[in-house]
């Protein structure tokens, strides 16, 4: 059936094809997708106009009222969310915070506290902390999730951002509702 000649032709083809598939790299390694990655400077915004605010619902987070200045929006080039985040106790305490997201990871990050003054200071720790495992991060998770971020990438502009906090939904994510 098969002769000599061509038993040791298929051998030799089947050797080098064995021998040139061990030699290529995997395709995943061609690929520029292993950069690291950089997070850009952060600007700081004006001092929010309290009256300007869109209003956050934040379905667990019962004893504050959070809202988002429209003005302090910006999508970076590194996949951040940043914008100033007003929460106002029951009791009438406020709290203002110039902050990020990272989308990709499900992240915040602390960029500056606002003064009674109407300036910003910098806060002793700015790092990037889980949206996951910290409790009172309800508004940052809720906008994370349902909002800002939807499938972990950030909405495309700020006009987009300020009509979904507007509309207090994300069309691109599909919720149940009881």
């Amino acid at each position: 059936m098969f002769n000599k000649a061509s038993l040791l032709a298929f051998t030799l083809l089947s050797c080098l094809l064995i021998a040139a598939c061990a030699a290529k790299k995997e395709f995943k390694e061609t690929l520029d997708t292993e950069k690291p990655w950089l997070e850009q400077l952060a600007q700081l915004p004006p001092y929010p106009d309290l009256n300007n605010l869109i209003s956050l619902t934040v379905q667990t987070s019962a004893d504050y009222q959070h809202a988002v200045d429209p003005e302090s929006i910006s999508i970076g080039d590194d996949g951040v969310v940043r914008f100033t985040l007003v929460s106002r106790s029951s009791a009438g305490a406020m709290n203002i915070n110039y902050e990020g997201i990272r989308c990709e990871t499900n992240e915040r990050k602390l960029y500056a506290i606002g003064r009674d003054d109407k300036t910003w200071s910098k806060p002793r720790i700015s790092e990037w902390q889980s949206l996951v495992f910290v409790k009172q991060f309800y508004a940052q998770r809720e906008l994370s999730r349902n909002l800002l971020c939807p499938d972990k990438y950030p909405v495309k502009s700020k006009e987009e951002a300020i009509n979904i906090l507007k509309a207090g939904k994300n069309p691109a994510i599909f919720r149940f509702v009881r």
